[in-house]
């Protein structure tokens, strides 16, 4: 039997990505263009700079990514794209060029979520992977817990009511003069510190709530560096790396097991950037275990944005038919679950 191959693409924010993946599992290529370095010295993602950059990269992205590959378009199924939630001028470039790509080629088009191709880079490693399942998405953008039925059967059970985890990583890392993205280096520095250092608050918010706040803690972490610079006081960066890293991984690891407890699931997927902190893979291990739940999280390369997870999510909607119009639009907004095609 034929392999689908799908190519994918991924312009969602600051990486420029092309994959090819053969039916759902196998990666035959995944080449990423970062842009970090462009965006070092604003402490951040400059959004029309993103743009312009993903203009002049991706068509040697595709280009190198079906080499890579040792395919040719003429092999190829169909066609997944990024289609929301992210930077619109960003996701309009993958959008527009893969949109070309099946009008020219007579190709499928598939416009894909990006927090849902986060969760299926748990599928490219773990393809045996059984329903229902509960995910954790830890990202910059994003910090939710989706409870999964079954393939493109999604509810959403928790999510951040303003700041997401990996955002207030990079703005407590930026005020720290760490630098940019603050994730990973928060979670260098922090193995040198004590998580007890400094007494940060935790928002659980109600009582049965599944839930995330982290502008509070964000808000303490600022004013605790500004107290700081005003007094002249020496600040042990380490240890309130620690203790603001930990603050973090609290609260999400004691909201994932509550929802797998809640919903009865027994496996939690970990995904997004953040996915690829050491302490929470750590804590959610340890913890997990204690309660005969199974931890599953994909390799680092895969926690980032890339165009292998949107391959991977593309492949299981194109195979149930969910094939996108020519007029798939970029959705800077795009819910999970709220496909407008």
């Amino acid at each position: 039997m034929r392999e689908n191959i799908i190519l994918g693409i991924e312009t969602s924010c600051d990486e420029t990505s092309a994959a090819v993946v053969a039916d759902g599992k196998k990666i035959m290529s995944n080449i990423i263009a970062s842009q970090i370095p462009v965006h070092r010295k604003f402490g951040g993602v400059v959004p029309e700079i993103a743009s312009r950059k993903h203009v002049e990269l991706i068509s040697s992205v595709i280009g190198e990514a079906l080499e890579e590959a040792g395919v040719t378009f003429q092999d190829i199924s169909a066609v997944a794209v990024t289609y929301g939630p992210g930077l619109v001028g960003a996701l309009l470039v993958g959008v527009s060029s893969a949109k070309a790509l099946a009008y020219s080629l007579e190709l499928p088009l598939v416009g894909v979520n990006h927090i849902e191709s986060h969760i299926y880079a748990n599928f490219l490693a773990n393809p045996a992977l059984r329903f229902p399942l509960i995910c954790l998405v830890v990202s910059g953008g994003h910090t939710d817990l989706v409870y999964l039925e079954g393939h493109g059967k999604f509810s959403l059970v928790g999510r951040t009511r303003d700041d997401a985890a990996g955002e207030a990583f990079d703005k407590v890392a930026r005020a720290m003069g760490l630098g940019y993205p603050g994730g990973p280096l928060i979670d260098r520095l922090a193995v040198d510190g004590d998580p007890k250092a400094v007494a940060f608050p935790r928002a659980y918010l109600e009582g049965d709530s599944l839930d995330f706040s982290f502008s509070g803690l964000k808000s303490s972490a600022l004013n605790y560096l500004n107290k700081a610079v005003m007094k002249g006081d020496d600040i042990n960066k380490a240890d309130l790396a620690a203790s603001f890293q930990q603050a973090i991984v609290d609260v999400l690891v004691d909201k994932a097991l509550a929802a797998a407890v809640r919903v009865d699931v027994k496996t939690i997927l970990l995904a997004g950037g953040v996915a690829s902190n050491s302490r929470l893979r750590k804590e959610l291990d340890v913890k997990a275990a204690n309660r005969g739940i199974r931890i599953v999280y994909p390799p680092p390369v895969l926690c980032t944005d890339n165009a292998a997870m949107v391959a991977c999510a593309g492949y299981y909607k194109y195979i149930r038919g969910e094939v996108a119009p020519l007029s798939l639009n970029a959705v800077a907004g795009l819910k999970l679950g709220a496909d407008r095609y």
